[in-house]
């Protein structure tokens, strides 16, 4: 005669093994995308600090070959604020035209694979916006540009000016050497040292090349 085999039930371990593997992945997925969501965050932050740094290089350049030739302080504060919109729109232009492209690109290759309806609203959601972007990059330009032009304005003495621009900038350039070495996960002395002679380089060039075209008289 067989012998019926009863089942055990199932012991406590096994009924509890499954829900830690479950929170478990549920951790591992929420990291994950913690993870995704700081790396896009980072990637924003470094383009606005780069962008930050261009106008303020650009611009502190600007005015110091302007001061190589003129010591009136309206000249100075002229150049440093045609300086400012100019290169603020061209960013904003170039920021703009750029992410349009890539967008138009990402658009045709979202309607060539034919992606299921809850896949393209996510889709969609993480498309860029080229709008958002040209505003980022002219507003951080901006916010460099302003730098030299605040440390400028109110000092009459033109070798104090230079100096006190001089300094405010290099003072700004190893704040922003460093933000950016730290977003970008670079060693920070050496990535805050290439930024301090790039800025530097930039502005003894454009000063020195002014200098040595006025002193022919054009």
């Amino acid at each position: 005669m067989a012998t019926k085999q009863i089942p055990f039930p199932p012991t406590k371990l096994e009924i509890i093994r499954p829900t830690i593997d479950e929170e478990s992945q549920k951790q591992g997925d929420e990291n994950k995308n913690n993870d995704m969501d700081y790396s896009k965050r980072s990637q924003w932050l470094r383009a606005a600090v780069l962008g930050a740094n261009d106008g303020l290089v650009s611009t502190a350049s600007l005015m110091l070959g302007v001061g190589a030739v003129k010591q009136d302080v309206k000249a100075m504060i002229l150049t440093g604020f045609a300086g400012l919109v100019a290169g603020a729109c061209s960013m904003a232009i170039g920021e703009f035209v750029s992410v349009y492209s890539q967008l138009d690109i990402e658009v045709a290759q979202m309607k060539r694979e034919k992606v299921k309806e809850g896949e393209k609203e996510e889709e969609e959601e993480r498309l860029p916006n080229p709008l958002q972007a040209a505003f980022a990059s002219a507003l951080a330009f901006s916010l460099g540009a302003l730098v030299p032009l605040l440390a400028a304005s109110f000092i009459k003495d033109y070798k104090v000016r230079l100096v006190v621009v001089v300094v405010a900038v290099t003072a700004a350039l190893a704040m922003f050497g460093w933000l950016g070495a730290f977003l970008g996960r670079a060693p920070l002395v050496r990535a805050s040292i290439r930024v301090l002679l790039g800025g530097w380089l930039a502005m003894a060039i454009t000063f020195g090349l002014t200098k040595l075209i006025g002193s022919f008289g054009l």
